[in-house]
Protein backbone atom coordinates (compact mmCIF):
# COMPACT_ATOMS: atom_id res chain seq x y z
CA UNK A 1 0.00 0.00 0.00
CA UNK A 2 1.40 3.36 -0.94
CA UNK A 3 1.85 5.97 1.74
CA UNK A 4 1.74 9.75 1.43
CA UNK A 5 5.12 11.42 1.61
CA UNK A 6 6.26 11.84 5.18
CA UNK A 7 5.52 15.25 6.55
CA UNK A 8 8.57 17.31 7.21
CA UNK A 9 9.36 17.89 10.85
CA UNK A 10 7.73 20.77 12.63
CA UNK A 11 11.15 22.35 13.07
CA UNK A 12 11.32 23.11 9.34
CA UNK A 13 7.81 24.56 9.49
CA UNK A 14 8.93 26.68 12.42
CA UNK A 15 11.98 27.93 10.53
CA UNK A 16 9.80 28.91 7.58
CA UNK A 17 7.34 30.66 9.87
CA UNK A 18 10.11 32.61 11.55
CA UNK A 19 11.44 34.23 8.40
CA UNK A 20 9.25 37.27 9.04
CA UNK A 21 9.79 39.99 11.63
CA UNK A 22 7.13 38.66 13.98
CA UNK A 23 8.86 35.29 13.93
CA UNK A 24 12.18 36.85 14.89
CA UNK A 25 10.44 38.72 17.71
CA UNK A 26 8.88 35.46 18.83
CA UNK A 27 12.28 33.77 19.04
CA UNK A 28 13.66 36.69 21.01
CA UNK A 29 10.84 36.41 23.54
CA UNK A 30 11.41 32.66 23.86
CA UNK A 31 15.07 33.36 24.61
CA UNK A 32 14.08 36.05 27.10
CA UNK A 33 11.77 33.68 28.97
CA UNK A 34 14.44 30.97 28.86
CA UNK A 35 16.88 33.36 30.50
CA UNK A 36 14.32 34.33 33.11
CA UNK A 37 13.66 30.67 33.92
CA UNK A 38 17.39 30.08 34.34
CA UNK A 39 17.50 32.96 36.81
CA UNK A 40 14.57 31.83 38.97
CA UNK A 41 15.56 28.18 39.40
CA UNK A 42 16.02 28.68 43.15
CA UNK A 43 12.99 30.93 43.64
CA UNK A 44 10.71 28.69 45.74
CA UNK A 45 7.32 30.02 44.63
CA UNK A 46 7.66 32.14 41.51
CA UNK A 47 9.41 29.36 39.61
CA UNK A 48 6.52 27.01 40.41
CA UNK A 49 3.92 29.50 39.24
CA UNK A 50 5.59 30.10 35.89
CA UNK A 51 6.17 26.36 35.33
CA UNK A 52 2.50 25.68 36.03
CA UNK A 53 1.44 28.40 33.63
CA UNK A 54 3.77 27.15 30.88
CA UNK A 55 2.26 23.68 31.18
CA UNK A 56 -1.31 24.93 31.17
CA UNK A 57 -0.64 27.09 28.13
CA UNK A 58 0.65 24.03 26.27
CA UNK A 59 4.16 25.32 25.55
CA UNK A 60 6.15 22.97 27.77
CA UNK A 61 8.15 21.69 24.79
CA UNK A 62 9.85 25.10 24.42
CA UNK A 63 11.30 25.10 27.93
CA UNK A 64 11.83 21.46 28.86
CA UNK A 65 15.41 21.81 30.10
CA UNK A 66 14.58 24.83 32.25
CA UNK A 67 11.50 23.13 33.73
CA UNK A 68 13.57 20.05 34.50
CA UNK A 69 16.18 22.16 36.31
CA UNK A 70 13.56 24.01 38.34
CA UNK A 71 11.73 20.88 39.43
CA UNK A 72 14.95 19.05 40.23
CA UNK A 73 15.91 21.93 42.53
CA UNK A 74 12.44 21.88 44.10
CA UNK A 75 12.70 18.12 44.63
CA UNK A 76 16.16 18.36 46.20
CA UNK A 77 14.92 20.99 48.66
CA UNK A 78 11.40 19.57 49.04
CA UNK A 79 11.51 18.90 52.79
CA UNK A 80 13.11 22.21 53.79
CA UNK A 81 10.87 24.24 51.46
CA UNK A 82 7.71 22.82 53.01
CA UNK A 83 8.81 22.65 56.64
CA UNK A 84 6.76 24.94 58.86
CA UNK A 85 4.95 26.56 55.93
CA UNK A 86 1.26 27.35 56.29
CA UNK A 87 0.68 28.30 52.64
CA UNK A 88 -1.46 25.45 51.34
CA UNK A 89 -1.35 26.86 47.81
CA UNK A 90 2.45 26.76 47.63
CA UNK A 91 2.80 23.30 49.14
CA UNK A 92 0.01 21.78 47.05
CA UNK A 93 1.37 23.33 43.85
CA UNK A 94 4.89 22.06 44.55
CA UNK A 95 3.59 18.59 45.37
CA UNK A 96 1.43 18.38 42.22
CA UNK A 97 4.06 19.62 39.78
CA UNK A 98 6.69 17.25 41.14
CA UNK A 99 4.39 14.25 41.03
CA UNK A 100 3.20 15.16 37.53
CA UNK A 101 6.79 14.95 36.36
CA UNK A 102 7.40 11.60 38.05
CA UNK A 103 9.11 12.65 41.29
CA UNK A 104 8.14 10.44 44.21
CA UNK A 105 7.37 12.97 46.94
CA UNK A 106 5.48 12.02 50.07
CA UNK A 107 1.98 13.29 50.78
CA UNK A 108 2.67 13.69 54.49
CA UNK A 109 3.50 17.35 53.79
CA UNK A 110 -0.25 17.91 54.11
CA UNK A 111 -0.31 16.65 57.70
CA UNK A 112 0.59 20.19 58.75
CA UNK A 113 -2.90 21.29 57.69
CA UNK A 114 -4.69 18.70 59.80
CA UNK A 115 -5.91 19.24 63.34
CA UNK A 116 -4.05 16.56 65.31
CA UNK A 117 -5.20 13.85 62.97
CA UNK A 118 -8.88 14.80 63.22
CA UNK A 119 -9.18 16.41 59.82
CA UNK A 120 -8.12 19.41 57.80
CA UNK A 121 -8.08 22.75 59.61
CA UNK A 122 -11.35 24.57 59.09
CA UNK A 123 -9.68 27.98 58.75
CA UNK A 124 -8.59 26.90 55.28
CA UNK A 125 -12.20 26.88 54.11
CA UNK A 126 -12.34 30.44 52.78
CA UNK A 127 -9.06 30.16 50.87
CA UNK A 128 -10.39 29.62 47.34
CA UNK A 129 -6.99 29.68 45.65
CA UNK A 130 -5.48 27.27 48.16
CA UNK A 131 -8.48 24.95 48.04
CA UNK A 132 -8.41 24.78 44.25
CA UNK A 133 -4.75 23.83 44.30
CA UNK A 134 -5.30 21.33 47.13
CA UNK A 135 -8.04 19.72 45.04
CA UNK A 136 -5.71 19.61 42.03
CA UNK A 137 -2.95 18.04 44.14
CA UNK A 138 -5.34 15.40 45.48
CA UNK A 139 -5.75 14.06 41.93
CA UNK A 140 -2.15 12.81 42.12
CA UNK A 141 -3.14 10.26 44.76
CA UNK A 142 -1.88 6.69 44.76
CA UNK A 143 -3.44 3.71 46.47
CA UNK A 144 -2.95 3.47 50.21
CA UNK A 145 -2.45 7.21 50.79
CA UNK A 146 -5.56 8.23 52.69
CA UNK A 147 -4.53 11.82 53.32
CA UNK A 148 -4.97 12.74 49.65
CA UNK A 149 -8.45 11.20 49.65
CA UNK A 150 -9.20 13.34 52.71
CA UNK A 151 -7.75 16.37 50.93
CA UNK A 152 -10.03 15.76 47.94
CA UNK A 153 -13.14 15.47 50.11
CA UNK A 154 -12.24 18.52 52.19
CA UNK A 155 -11.27 20.78 49.30
CA UNK A 156 -14.27 19.82 47.16
CA UNK A 157 -16.58 20.47 50.12
CA UNK A 158 -15.01 23.88 50.70
CA UNK A 159 -15.15 24.82 47.03
CA UNK A 160 -18.79 23.79 46.69
CA UNK A 161 -19.62 25.86 49.76
CA UNK A 162 -17.82 28.83 48.24
CA UNK A 163 -20.04 28.53 45.18
CA UNK A 164 -23.01 29.40 47.39
CA UNK A 165 -21.34 32.67 48.42
CA UNK A 166 -21.46 35.99 46.62
CA UNK A 167 -18.56 35.43 44.23
CA UNK A 168 -17.89 37.25 41.00
CA UNK A 169 -18.58 35.27 37.79
CA UNK A 170 -14.89 34.70 37.08
CA UNK A 171 -14.31 33.10 40.49
CA UNK A 172 -17.36 30.89 40.01
CA UNK A 173 -16.07 29.81 36.61
CA UNK A 174 -12.63 29.00 38.00
CA UNK A 175 -13.99 26.91 40.88
CA UNK A 176 -16.47 25.04 38.70
CA UNK A 177 -13.77 24.36 36.12
CA UNK A 178 -11.41 23.03 38.79
CA UNK A 179 -14.03 20.66 40.20
CA UNK A 180 -15.23 19.39 36.83
CA UNK A 181 -11.93 19.31 34.96
CA UNK A 182 -8.91 18.84 37.22
CA UNK A 183 -5.68 19.30 35.29
CA UNK A 184 -4.44 15.76 35.86
CA UNK A 185 -7.54 14.09 34.48
CA UNK A 186 -8.91 16.25 31.70
CA UNK A 187 -8.08 18.35 28.66
CA UNK A 188 -11.32 20.30 28.92
CA UNK A 189 -9.70 22.87 31.23
CA UNK A 190 -7.63 24.06 28.28
CA UNK A 191 -10.81 25.31 26.62
CA UNK A 192 -10.88 28.27 29.00
CA UNK A 193 -7.26 29.46 29.33
CA UNK A 194 -8.36 33.03 29.99
CA UNK A 195 -9.87 31.98 33.30
CA UNK A 196 -6.53 30.62 34.43
CA UNK A 197 -4.62 33.65 33.18
CA UNK A 198 -6.95 36.03 34.98
CA UNK A 199 -6.25 34.20 38.22
CA UNK A 200 -2.50 34.82 37.96
CA UNK A 201 -0.78 37.63 39.88
CA UNK A 202 -0.84 40.71 37.65
CA UNK A 203 2.58 41.94 38.77
CA UNK A 204 4.54 39.08 37.22
CA UNK A 205 7.11 40.66 34.86
CA UNK A 206 7.11 37.63 32.57
CA UNK A 207 3.35 37.48 32.06
CA UNK A 208 3.07 39.59 28.91
CA UNK A 209 5.97 37.90 27.12
CA UNK A 210 4.71 34.45 28.05
CA UNK A 211 1.23 35.14 26.71
CA UNK A 212 2.63 36.53 23.47
CA UNK A 213 4.79 33.43 23.04
CA UNK A 214 1.82 31.18 23.80
CA UNK A 215 -0.37 32.96 21.24
CA UNK A 216 2.26 32.76 18.54
CA UNK A 217 3.13 29.16 19.36
CA UNK A 218 -0.52 28.17 19.29
CA UNK A 219 -0.90 29.54 15.78
CA UNK A 220 2.21 27.66 14.64
CA UNK A 221 0.89 24.42 16.13
CA UNK A 222 -2.58 25.00 14.69
CA UNK A 223 -1.02 25.35 11.25
CA UNK A 224 0.91 22.13 11.80
CA UNK A 225 -2.26 20.31 12.86
CA UNK A 226 -4.08 21.51 9.76
CA UNK A 227 -1.29 20.12 7.58
CA UNK A 228 -1.51 16.81 9.41
CA UNK A 229 -5.28 16.72 8.94
CA UNK A 230 -4.83 17.32 5.21
CA UNK A 231 -2.30 14.50 5.02
CA UNK A 232 -4.59 12.16 6.96
CA UNK A 233 -7.60 13.01 4.79
CA UNK A 234 -5.56 12.27 1.67
CA UNK A 235 -4.43 8.95 3.14
CA UNK A 236 -7.98 8.00 4.15
CA UNK A 237 -9.38 8.93 0.74
CA UNK A 238 -6.68 6.95 -1.03
CA UNK A 239 -7.40 3.96 1.21
CA UNK A 240 -10.98 3.80 -0.04
CA UNK A 241 -12.43 1.94 2.94
CA UNK A 242 -15.07 4.58 3.58
CA UNK A 243 -16.51 4.13 0.10
CA UNK A 244 -16.26 0.34 0.09
CA UNK A 245 -17.75 -0.16 3.56
CA UNK A 246 -20.48 2.44 3.89
CA UNK A 247 -21.63 1.02 7.24
CA UNK A 248 -18.42 1.95 9.06
CA UNK A 249 -17.81 5.25 10.79
CA UNK A 250 -16.15 7.65 8.40
CA UNK A 251 -14.59 9.98 10.98
CA UNK A 252 -10.90 10.62 10.31
CA UNK A 253 -11.06 13.94 12.18
CA UNK A 254 -12.40 12.27 15.31
CA UNK A 255 -9.74 9.56 15.09
CA UNK A 256 -7.09 12.23 14.68
CA UNK A 257 -8.26 13.79 17.93
CA UNK A 258 -6.87 10.77 19.78
CA UNK A 259 -3.53 11.04 18.04
CA UNK A 260 -3.35 14.80 18.58
CA UNK A 261 -4.25 14.49 22.27
CA UNK A 262 -1.88 11.63 23.01
CA UNK A 263 1.14 13.23 21.32
CA UNK A 264 1.13 16.94 22.15
CA UNK A 265 4.76 17.74 21.41
CA UNK A 266 4.89 19.62 18.08
CA UNK A 267 8.01 17.68 17.05
CA UNK A 268 6.05 14.40 17.00
CA UNK A 269 4.17 15.19 13.80
CA UNK A 270 5.18 12.01 11.99
CA UNK A 271 4.17 9.86 14.95
CA UNK A 272 0.74 11.51 15.10
CA UNK A 273 0.14 10.71 11.44
CA UNK A 274 1.30 7.10 11.78
CA UNK A 275 -0.67 6.46 14.97
CA UNK A 276 -4.00 7.33 13.38
CA UNK A 277 -3.66 4.29 11.11
CA UNK A 278 -4.13 1.62 13.81
CA UNK A 279 -6.66 3.90 15.53
CA UNK A 280 -8.81 4.06 12.39
CA UNK A 281 -8.69 0.30 11.91
CA UNK A 282 -9.80 -0.33 15.49
CA UNK A 283 -12.94 1.72 14.81
CA UNK A 284 -13.54 0.02 11.45
CA UNK A 285 -13.13 -3.53 12.75
CA UNK A 286 -15.29 -2.65 15.76
CA UNK A 287 -18.07 -1.64 13.35
CA UNK A 288 -17.64 -4.86 11.37
CA UNK A 289 -18.30 -6.87 14.53
CA UNK A 290 -20.98 -4.59 16.00
CA UNK A 291 -22.96 -3.47 12.99
CA UNK A 292 -22.57 -5.50 9.83
CA UNK A 293 -20.79 -8.83 10.11
CA UNK A 294 -22.64 -12.15 10.26
CA UNK A 295 -21.63 -14.80 12.78
CA UNK A 296 -19.98 -17.18 10.29
CA UNK A 297 -18.16 -14.30 8.59
CA UNK A 298 -16.86 -12.96 11.89
CA UNK A 299 -15.57 -16.37 12.95
CA UNK A 300 -13.73 -16.78 9.65
CA UNK A 301 -12.40 -13.22 9.79
CA UNK A 302 -11.01 -13.85 13.28
CA UNK A 303 -9.36 -17.08 12.09
CA UNK A 304 -7.74 -15.23 9.19
CA UNK A 305 -6.36 -12.58 11.56
CA UNK A 306 -5.10 -15.26 13.97
CA UNK A 307 -3.29 -17.12 11.21
CA UNK A 308 -2.53 -14.01 9.14
CA UNK A 309 -3.22 -16.22 6.15
CA UNK A 310 -3.62 -14.56 2.74
CA UNK A 311 -4.86 -17.79 1.14
CA UNK A 312 -7.51 -18.24 3.80
CA UNK A 313 -8.50 -14.60 3.34
CA UNK A 314 -9.73 -15.43 -0.16
CA UNK A 315 -12.75 -17.11 1.45
CA UNK A 316 -13.82 -13.85 3.10
CA UNK A 317 -16.56 -11.56 1.78
CA UNK A 318 -15.15 -8.77 -0.36
CA UNK A 319 -15.43 -6.07 2.32
CA UNK A 320 -13.57 -8.22 4.86
CA UNK A 321 -10.98 -9.15 2.26
CA UNK A 322 -10.35 -5.46 1.62
CA UNK A 323 -10.10 -4.75 5.34
CA UNK A 324 -7.59 -7.55 5.89
CA UNK A 325 -5.49 -6.35 2.95
CA UNK A 326 -5.36 -2.82 4.40
CA UNK A 327 -4.62 -4.17 7.88
CA UNK A 328 -1.81 -6.35 6.58
CA UNK A 329 -0.25 -3.52 4.58
CA UNK A 330 -0.41 -1.04 7.46
CA UNK A 331 1.01 -3.52 9.97
CA UNK A 332 3.93 -4.44 7.72
CA UNK A 333 4.47 -0.79 6.86
CA UNK A 334 4.63 0.27 10.52
CA UNK A 335 6.89 -2.66 11.34
CA UNK A 336 9.34 -1.48 8.69
CA UNK A 337 9.20 2.10 9.98
CA UNK A 338 9.99 0.89 13.49
CA UNK A 339 12.82 -1.29 12.18
CA UNK A 340 14.34 1.64 10.27
CA UNK A 341 14.23 3.90 13.33
CA UNK A 342 14.95 1.51 16.19
CA UNK A 343 16.59 -1.57 14.69
CA UNK A 344 13.90 -4.11 15.62
CA UNK A 345 10.78 -5.22 13.77
CA UNK A 346 7.79 -6.00 16.04
CA UNK A 347 5.45 -7.06 13.20
CA UNK A 348 4.76 -10.51 14.65
CA UNK A 349 3.86 -9.01 17.99
CA UNK A 350 1.56 -6.43 16.37
CA UNK A 351 -0.19 -9.20 14.42
CA UNK A 352 -0.80 -11.03 17.70
CA UNK A 353 -2.29 -7.87 19.19
CA UNK A 354 -4.74 -7.66 16.27
CA UNK A 355 -5.66 -11.31 16.81
CA UNK A 356 -6.28 -10.61 20.50
CA UNK A 357 -8.54 -7.69 19.59
CA UNK A 358 -10.60 -9.68 17.08
CA UNK A 359 -10.98 -12.60 19.48
CA UNK A 360 -12.25 -10.20 22.15
CA UNK A 361 -14.67 -8.61 19.65
CA UNK A 362 -15.91 -12.09 18.75
CA UNK A 363 -16.49 -12.98 22.41
CA UNK A 364 -18.48 -9.76 22.80
CA UNK A 365 -20.51 -10.54 19.69
CA UNK A 366 -21.33 -14.03 20.96
CA UNK A 367 -22.40 -12.70 24.36
CA UNK A 368 -24.80 -10.28 22.73
CA UNK A 369 -26.08 -12.84 20.22
CA UNK A 370 -26.88 -15.28 23.02
CA UNK A 371 -28.67 -12.63 25.06
CA UNK A 372 -26.74 -13.73 28.13
CA UNK A 373 -24.77 -11.14 30.03
CA UNK A 374 -21.38 -12.21 31.40
CA UNK A 375 -20.18 -11.59 34.92
CA UNK A 376 -19.12 -7.97 35.36
CA UNK A 377 -15.48 -8.91 35.93
CA UNK A 378 -15.42 -11.09 32.81
CA UNK A 379 -17.01 -8.31 30.79
CA UNK A 380 -14.43 -5.79 32.03
CA UNK A 381 -11.48 -8.09 31.36
CA UNK A 382 -12.65 -8.58 27.79
CA UNK A 383 -13.72 -4.95 27.47
CA UNK A 384 -10.22 -3.72 28.28
CA UNK A 385 -9.07 -5.45 25.08
CA UNK A 386 -12.05 -4.33 22.95
CA UNK A 387 -11.41 -0.73 23.98
CA UNK A 388 -8.58 -0.87 21.44
CA UNK A 389 -6.28 0.97 23.84
CA UNK A 390 -3.81 -1.90 24.39
CA UNK A 391 -3.41 -2.33 20.65
CA UNK A 392 -3.01 1.38 19.86
CA UNK A 393 -0.62 2.08 22.73
CA UNK A 394 1.37 -1.06 21.86
CA UNK A 395 1.95 0.46 18.42
CA UNK A 396 3.01 3.69 20.10
CA UNK A 397 5.24 1.73 22.49
CA UNK A 398 7.26 0.47 19.55
CA UNK A 399 7.06 3.65 17.48
CA UNK A 400 8.65 5.50 20.40
CA UNK A 401 11.38 2.87 20.71
CA UNK A 402 10.54 1.76 24.24
CA UNK A 403 13.06 -0.80 25.47
CA UNK A 404 13.23 -2.33 22.01
CA UNK A 405 16.99 -2.73 22.29
CA UNK A 406 16.43 -5.16 25.17
CA UNK A 407 13.74 -7.19 23.39
CA UNK A 408 14.21 -10.06 21.00
CA UNK A 409 12.04 -9.57 17.94
CA UNK A 410 13.33 -12.62 16.14
CA UNK A 411 11.80 -15.50 18.06
CA UNK A 412 8.69 -17.16 16.68
CA UNK A 413 6.98 -16.81 20.04
CA UNK A 414 7.36 -13.14 20.52
CA UNK A 415 6.64 -12.07 24.09
CA UNK A 416 7.01 -8.39 24.90
CA UNK A 417 5.88 -7.33 28.39
CA UNK A 418 3.81 -4.21 27.83
CA UNK A 419 3.71 -1.69 30.67
CA UNK A 420 0.74 -1.84 33.01
CA UNK A 421 0.04 1.82 32.23
CA UNK A 422 -1.44 0.71 28.90
CA UNK A 423 -4.03 -1.56 30.52
CA UNK A 424 -4.92 0.99 33.20
CA UNK A 425 -5.69 3.54 30.49
CA UNK A 426 -7.81 0.91 28.74
CA UNK A 427 -9.77 0.23 31.93
CA UNK A 428 -10.42 3.94 32.43
CA UNK A 429 -11.72 4.25 28.88
CA UNK A 430 -13.93 1.17 29.06
CA UNK A 431 -15.51 2.13 32.38
CA UNK A 432 -15.97 5.79 31.46
CA UNK A 433 -17.59 4.91 28.14
CA UNK A 434 -19.88 2.35 29.77
CA UNK A 435 -20.80 4.77 32.54
CA UNK A 436 -22.87 6.80 30.13
CA UNK A 437 -23.93 3.80 28.03
CA UNK A 438 -23.20 6.21 25.21
CA UNK A 439 -23.60 5.15 21.60
CA UNK A 440 -21.80 7.01 18.91
CA UNK A 441 -24.30 9.04 16.93
CA UNK A 442 -23.17 7.38 13.69
CA UNK A 443 -23.11 3.82 14.97
CA UNK A 444 -26.12 1.56 15.40
CA UNK A 445 -24.33 -1.31 17.09
CA UNK A 446 -24.57 -2.20 20.76
CA UNK A 447 -21.83 -4.07 22.57
CA UNK A 448 -22.97 -4.23 26.17
CA UNK A 449 -22.15 -2.26 29.27
CA UNK A 450 -20.32 -2.91 32.52
CA UNK A 451 -23.11 -1.11 34.37
CA UNK A 452 -25.69 -3.46 32.88
CA UNK A 453 -23.64 -6.52 33.84
CA UNK A 454 -23.12 -5.17 37.35
CA UNK A 455 -26.83 -4.50 37.89
CA UNK A 456 -27.76 -7.96 36.64
CA UNK A 457 -25.16 -9.51 38.94
CA UNK A 458 -26.18 -7.39 41.94
CA UNK A 459 -29.94 -7.68 42.02
CA UNK A 460 -31.62 -4.86 43.90
CA UNK A 461 -28.82 -2.37 43.29
CA UNK A 462 -29.84 1.00 41.89
CA UNK A 463 -28.33 2.70 38.88
CA UNK A 464 -26.92 5.32 41.26
CA UNK A 465 -25.11 2.66 43.31
CA UNK A 466 -23.76 1.07 40.12
CA UNK A 467 -22.56 4.45 38.92
CA UNK A 468 -20.84 5.07 42.26
CA UNK A 469 -19.15 1.68 42.01
CA UNK A 470 -17.88 2.45 38.50
CA UNK A 471 -16.56 5.86 39.59
CA UNK A 472 -14.68 4.14 42.40
CA UNK A 473 -13.13 1.73 39.91
CA UNK A 474 -12.10 4.63 37.67
CA UNK A 475 -10.59 6.42 40.66
CA UNK A 476 -8.66 3.29 41.61
CA UNK A 477 -7.33 2.94 38.06
CA UNK A 478 -6.16 6.56 38.11
CA UNK A 479 -4.36 5.98 41.41
CA UNK A 480 -2.59 2.95 39.97
CA UNK A 481 -1.73 4.92 36.83
CA UNK A 482 -0.30 7.72 38.97
CA UNK A 483 1.87 5.19 40.80
CA UNK A 484 3.11 3.64 37.55
CA UNK A 485 4.32 7.04 36.38
CA UNK A 486 6.47 7.73 39.43
CA UNK A 487 10.22 7.23 39.46
CA UNK A 488 11.89 4.81 39.20
CA UNK A 489 10.21 3.67 35.99
CA UNK A 490 11.75 1.73 33.07
CA UNK A 491 9.81 3.64 30.43
CA UNK A 492 10.55 7.08 29.02
CA UNK A 493 8.82 10.22 30.24
CA UNK A 494 7.38 10.97 26.76
CA UNK A 495 5.76 7.53 26.58
CA UNK A 496 4.31 7.82 30.09
CA UNK A 497 3.03 11.30 29.27
CA UNK A 498 1.36 9.88 26.15
CA UNK A 499 -0.40 7.25 28.27
CA UNK A 500 -1.62 9.86 30.75
CA UNK A 501 -2.77 12.06 27.87
CA UNK A 502 -4.79 9.16 26.49
CA UNK A 503 -6.48 8.75 29.88
CA UNK A 504 -7.12 12.51 30.10
CA UNK A 505 -8.72 12.46 26.66
CA UNK A 506 -11.26 9.83 27.72
CA UNK A 507 -13.47 12.20 29.72
CA UNK A 508 -13.49 14.64 26.81
CA UNK A 509 -14.10 12.03 24.10
CA UNK A 510 -16.96 10.42 26.01
CA UNK A 511 -18.47 13.54 27.57
CA UNK A 512 -21.78 13.15 25.74
CA UNK A 513 -24.12 16.07 26.22
CA UNK A 514 -27.83 16.14 25.39
CA UNK A 515 -28.70 14.21 22.23
CA UNK A 516 -25.26 12.60 22.41
CA UNK A 517 -23.59 15.71 21.07
CA UNK A 518 -19.89 16.09 21.69
CA UNK A 519 -19.78 19.84 22.18
CA UNK A 520 -16.68 19.93 24.35
CA UNK A 521 -14.83 17.66 21.96
CA UNK A 522 -15.73 19.86 19.01
CA UNK A 523 -14.60 22.96 20.91
CA UNK A 524 -11.32 21.27 21.76
CA UNK A 525 -10.79 20.34 18.12
CA UNK A 526 -11.37 23.93 17.05
CA UNK A 527 -8.98 25.24 19.69
CA UNK A 528 -6.19 23.05 18.33
CA UNK A 529 -6.74 23.77 14.65
CA UNK A 530 -8.20 27.27 14.31
CA UNK A 531 -7.32 30.51 16.06
CA UNK A 532 -10.39 31.59 17.98
CA UNK A 533 -9.09 33.25 21.12
CA UNK A 534 -6.23 35.52 22.11
CA UNK A 535 -4.88 35.10 25.61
Amino acid sequence: MSRPNQMQSSSSDREQTHLDDSGIKHEEKVKSITGFLNNVVSEPVESLIIVDMIMRLGIKSLFQEQIKAILQWQYTHFTSLNHGKDDVYEIALRFRLLRQEGYYVLADVFEYFKDRGKGFIMKLEGNAKGMMELYEASQMSIEGVDILDEAECFSSKCLNELLTCNLDPEQVRMIESTLRYPYRKSFARSLAPLSFVNDMPAANPWMEDLLEVANRERRIIQSLHRKEIHQINMWWKELGLGEEMEFVRDQPLKWYMWSMAILTDPSLSELRVELIKPISLVYIIDDIFDVYGKADELILFTEVIERWDNACAEQLPQYMKKCFKVLSDITNDLGNIIFEKHGRNPTRFLKQMWANLCNAFLVEFQWNASGKLPQADDYLKNGIITSGVPLVLAHLFFLMGQNIANQSMDSKKEEVPLPNTIFLVAEILRLWDDLGCAQDENQNGYDGSYVECYLRENQGSSYQSARKHVMELISKSWKLLNKECLSPCPFSAPFLEACVNAAKMVSLMYNYEDKHGLGLLQDHMKSLTYDHETL
